[in-house]
C-alpha cells in the first residue's frame, strides 16, 4: 500500500526511531509499504519515519545506468549502524520529504555498517559511493535529523525563505 510521505516541517520528521525488536509479518508488511511508496514517489531510499512510523528501518534502490530500479537490488535496512566512516565527499542530495529541492551536502565516502534483514540475519558491509551517501541520508532521518540541517546558516535561511513562500503559494 502506497502511503502519505511527511513533508517538511512535519515535526514528525523530528522523532528519533526505534529498534525493531520483532522481526514478523507487521515489519514485513512496512517495508512492502515502504517498497511501494518509495517507488511511486521516484526515490532511491525512504526512512519509516517518512511515513511517521518511528522504526529504524530504511530501504534503498539504487538506479542503474539506463535509471532503472531492479527489485533485486532493493536493500532492507534494518537496525542499521555506522561502524567506522573514512574520507569525504559532496552529493547534491534531495529528500521525498521536502521535493524539488536539492543542495551540495558533505558526508563521509566510505562507511562499514552493520544492520539487519527483514529475516533478523545481521550483516556488515563496506559502502562507498552513492551507496554510503544514501545510507547515511536515511539514518539521518531516523535520528530526527534531515539534509537540510548541515547547509550553511545561510544557506539554510535562504531555504526556509524559499520554503515558506512556497508553501504559502500552494506549491
Amino acid at each position: 500500500m502506497v502511503r502519505e510521505v511527511l513533508i517538511y516541517p512535519d515535526r514528525r520528521l523530528k522523532l528519533v526511531s526505534k529498534d525493531v525488536e520483532n522481526f514478523d509479518a507487521q515489519l514485513h508488511s512496512l517495508l512492502e509499504d515502504m517498497k511501494e511508496t518509495m517507488y511511486a514517489s521516484d526515490g532511491i531510499g525512504l526512512a519509516a519515519i517518512q511515513i511517521g512510523v518511528a522504526k529504524n528501518v530504511l530501504i534503498i534502490n539504487l538506479a542503474d545506468e539506463e535509471g532503472e530500479q531492479s527489485p533485486e537490488d532493493l536493500q532492507e535496512i534494518i537496525n542499521p549502524v555506522i561502524l567506522e566512516a573514512h574520507g569525504s565527499v559532496t552529493y547534491q542530495e534531495g529528500c521525498l520529504s521536502i521535493p524539488s529541492v536539492y543542495e551540495d551536502i558533505e558526508r563521509k565516502k566510505e562507511i562499514r555498517v552493520r544492520y539487519f534483514n527483514r529475516d533478523g540475519e545481521m550483516i556488515e558491509k563496506d559502502l562507498d559511493s552513492l551507496m554510503s551517501i544514501a545510507f547515511q541520508h536515511e539514518l539521518d532521518h531516523l535520528q530526527g535529523h534531515l539534509f537540510i540541517e548541515k547547509l550553511s546558516y545561510l544557506k539554510r535561511k535562504k531555504f526556509e525563505k524559499d520554503w515558506k513562500k512556497k508553501i504559502k503559494e500552494g506549491k
